[in-house]
């Protein structure tokens, strides 16, 4: 079958069901601080809206969380518009921040806590450097993660959203990425924007922390897309890989 679409001229997509679409949870960090460098940090960019614009594709019920709810706001070096022109060439974080209806999202996500988590089908938490100063410390995320492992829906995380993972625990007490083949944001490219900085930029490495847990990190070599897929668990490298993580998670959905 395939899924209505908006409009009439609008793409039609083949379905399993139409009348039932997935729903999947995006979750981005709020505001905060760099405990290393003083500056702003909020999400990456991409890493919310190329998985956004995929789910979007296949007709999924998205919804955009974060873990304390309220304004979000995308790290200035993500942001297409930003005068550093960093990352101009992200043609589609630039038409998803242009669209009055996406950028409204971003002005009062709901709180991870205010959320019915059993509706959701998927999580996906997306990276950036807040998730750093912010997602290990926080137990609603780690229960989130660990409610939607356990109940064998797949769960996601790419490049430094990766690091809600490091410390959540599953009901038996072990944890969740020991024994799991996970990717996240590595060494080399951590190396990589220390150099350009002049100055160490993240608290902890995810790689070193990860490798620690028991996990069997893998990387594809710098700023290379890359995403792994262990069961249900589904990480992505860096912000080149929220398209490969938006498409195992479909995979996983089958649908």
């Amino acid at each position: 079958m395939s899924a209505p679409s908006p409009d009439p001229h609008h793409e039609v997509v083949d379905v399993t069901d139409p009348a039932r679409r997935p729903r999947v949870l995006l979750v981005v960090a709020n505001p905060g601080v760099s405990t290393t460098l003083g500056w702003p940090v909020g999400f990456w960019a991409a890493e919310l809206f190329h998985p956004y614009y995929e789910f979007a594709q296949r007709r999924y019920d998205v919804t955009i969380a974060s873990p304390d709810g309220g304004r979000v706001e995308p790290d200035a070096l993500s942001d297409p518009r930003d005068e550093s022109r960093w990352s101009a060439d992200d043609l589609i974080s630039m038409g998803a921040l242009n669209t009055p209806e996406i950028a409204a999202l971003l002005e009062d996500t709901p709180a991870l806590p205010d959320l019915d988590l059993a509706v959701y089908d998927a999580i996906v938490v997306c990276g950036g450097q807040g998730p750093m100063f912010q997602f290990r410390e926080h137990a609603e995320l780690r229960a989130a993660i660990a409610a939607f492992y356990e109940a064998r829906k797949p769960t996601a995380a790419l490049c430094h959203g990766t690091c809600a993972l490091l410390d959540v625990r599953l009901s038996d007490g072990s944890y969740l990425i020991a024994g799991r083949t996970m990717t996240g944001f590595a060494n080399v490219e951590e190396d990589y924007g220390d150099a350009a900085v002049g100055r160490r930029i993240m608290p902890f490495r995810i790689e070193d922390e990860a490798r620690k847990r028991g996990a069997n990190y893998v990387q594809a070599g710098l700023f290379k897309a890359f995403a792994v897929r262990d069961m249900n668990l589904i990480t992505g490298q860096q912000q080149y890989s929220g398209r490969k993580v938006a498409e195992l998670v479909i995979a996983a959905l089958g649908d």
